[in-house]
Parts: C-alpha cells; structure tokens; sequence
C-alpha cells in the first residue's frame, strides 16, 4: 500500500455563504434540484486542474464562476502566440508568461470570493502523489497520454475522482473515471497506443476547446454538489463537423483498480519535436544532427547526403548509446517515424526531431 493509502474524496460538508455569495451564484441557487446546499458544498471544494490550456482555460472559467472555494492550477508551461486561438483566458500582454500563474491571476481578480493557486510545476512520478492528495476532484486538462496515465494511476491509488477530457481537429471525449467505484481510464485504454495522434502535429479547433472545456467543468460541478448524473461508465464523444453526440459504455475492470504504486511515465511529447521538411531544412542545415528514414530498404529516399536507412522493424535492436545530437526520423507519410520515435523515448533518447 502507498504510503498516503486510500485518501478518497472529501465529505464536502457545506459551508455557509454571505450574502455577497448568495447575489453573485443566484441563477445557480434558484435552479432545481441546485438550491443552496448543493452551492454550499460548491464553496467548500478544492479541485485541481492539471493544464491551463485549450481545455483547462474554459474548465478554470466556469469552475471560477460557479464558485468552486480553491481551485489550483498546475501547469509548467508558457503561453505562446499560438495558444490564443483557443485558449482564451489570455491575452497578448500574457505571452511568454507561465499559464499557471497568469491565468491564476486573472481568474482572482475575477471572482475574488474563491482562492486560486498557481502550481508552476509539471506533474510526474515524484510529486503526483503530493499534489493530487490534498484536493476533491482532479481534472485531466493535459494533452499527453504519458500524464494521463499517471494521473489515472496516482488517483486510483488515493481514491480520488478525475474527469477527462481529450480534443483533436473537430472531436472531443469527455468521461469521469474512478469515480464511485466505476471504471479507470485504463479500462478505456489499458495502454498508450504508439499510433496515437501526438498533440504537436495535429490541428484543433479553438470553438471545440470551449465546448469540450465546458462540459468538463459541468462534469465537476455534479460530483461535488451530489446534483445531476455524471459520466461515469460513459464516454461521451462529441464531433461539431457533423454535430454528432454519442455516449458509448466503458465497462469496470476490476484488475485496473489495484495500483498500488506508480510507475515511470516518460513523456512522449516532451522528448519529441515535430517539424515539417521545409522548417528542418531551415533549421538543421547547419546544425550537427543524425537523419534516419525509417521506411522499408526499397523505399529509401536520402533527403541528404549523410542520411541513413534503419527500417522501423530494426530501429529498437539499434544502440543510440554516445549519440549527443539531435536523431532526426523521416518516412514517407511520417506513421512509421511517429512510431519510432516512441520506441527510441522508451530507449531513453531524449533529442528526437520527428518529420511530419
């Protein structure tokens, strides 16, 4: 058993609310069934968001309006011109500001009734369990499976609820795992799939953020008021390019409930940089580095003099050991250097340029 055993979710008792409060939440407290109970124990809440970005910034939005009593937000990241597509807690003046801390900020000037707490960390196997122990609900706002399997893990084994969420191009996935005793994320991917689409390479659209965020945080505010029926044993899988909303079963396995303790979690995006031909020519035509494609001896295509050929079949049983420049990895749709790369970040090769 690890050491901080099976903590579970708080008993939320409610907290009694000013009249301040009571005027601000009104449209929520006059709902039924809401009423002032279920927003009391709103108040007395404490939940984590792990990433502040295209998903976090809409869950960190409402679960601030709605009046959840401490909210943290855990992030390492900076945010980047390219982020404000979607990712509309900030501005301009934010870029190249940590996200945690910016959107914390902006989040306390918002509703100055609630605490907001800024964690400019990145989650991993040394600290997951410490963080994630100290509040009710945790949200999956990441865009990596490697954490995501690391926040399924560290919650099974405190005994906390996480809702997730995942979005890629005009699709969004939205379920609530481990919570009263319902199923892991495990039970819905027992392992990372190395075909999986990377967060790099892929496009989103910005009003898809929004409504996958939207739905997340509606998703908290059910677990830890008691009103409404959440999505636990359900995945809900949302598609705004054909307006498609279907909700399909997750079954329990019982054997995915029985971690114990966490394991090692490397990060396939963050060992891996993706770029296109036109910017690696731009940007490697006069830095040292080592070109590999990974296709088939017959469909070889050198896109440089020193270029190699290791067929992905052979590229696990290769030695990288001594290798201190960037490993540049091509094919020709770029499927079998996606997998590659993944296979070489397992081996421990951190400086992985992948070309899409």
């Amino acid at each position: 058993m690890n050491l901080f055993g099976k903590i579970g979710i708080r008993h939320l008792l409610p907290i009694n609310m000013n009249e301040q409060e009571k005027e601000r939440y009104n449209r929520q407290i006059i709902l039924s069934p809401w009423g002032l109970q279920p927003q009391e124990k709103v108040k007395a809440s404490r939940v984590l968001v792990i990433g502040a970005g295209g998903l976090g910034c809409p869950v960190i939005s409402y679960l601030a309006a709605a009046g959840v009593g401490t909210i943290a937000i855990l992030d390492f990241d900076v945010v980047d011109i390219s982020n404000l597509q979607r990712q509309v807690i900030y501005d301009m003046s934010d870029v190249g500001k940590n996200k945690a801390l910016a959107a914390s900020k902006k989040m306390q000037a918002f509703n100055p009734l609630i605490n907001v707490i800024a964690i400019e960390k990145t989650l991993d196997e040394t600290n997951a369990l410490e963080l994630i122990s100290g509040y009710d609900v945790i949200v999956d706002a990441t865009d990596n499976f490697e954490t995501r399997y690391l926040i399924n893990d560290a919650c099974v084994i405190l005994g906390k609820p996480f809702v997730f969420a995942s979005i890629l191009g005009f699709e969004g996935q939205v379920s609530v795992f481990n919570y009263k005793d319902g199923p892991t994320y495990r039970c819905l991917y027992p392992e990372p799939s190395e075909n999986a689409p990377n967060c790099n390479e892929n496009g989103v659209l910005g009003t898809l953020a929004g409504t996958i965020g939207s739905i997340q945080a509606n998703e908290v505010l059910k677990i830890i008021s008691g009103v409404g029926e959440t999505l636990s044993g359900k995945l809900l899988v949302v598609d705004l390019l054909r307006n498609s909303y279907t909700t399909v079963n997750i079954t329990p396995i019982e054997e995915n409930k029985k971690i114990s303790s966490l394991g090692e979690y490397n990060s396939f995006c963050d060992a891996i940089t993706f770029l296109s031909r036109k910017n690696f020519a731009e940007k490697f035509s006069v830095v040292p580095h080592l070109s590999i494609d990974v296709s088939d001896e017959y469909e070889f295509i050198p896109i440089e003099s020193a270029a190699k050929n290791i067929p992905l079949y052979e590229i696990e049983e290769q030695s990288f050991e001594g290798v201190n420049v960037p490993v540049v990895l091509y094919c020709k749709s770029g499927l079998r250097s996606r997998q590659a790369a993944l296979l070489l970040s397992k081996k421990g090769v951190r400086n992985i340029v992948c070309l899409t």
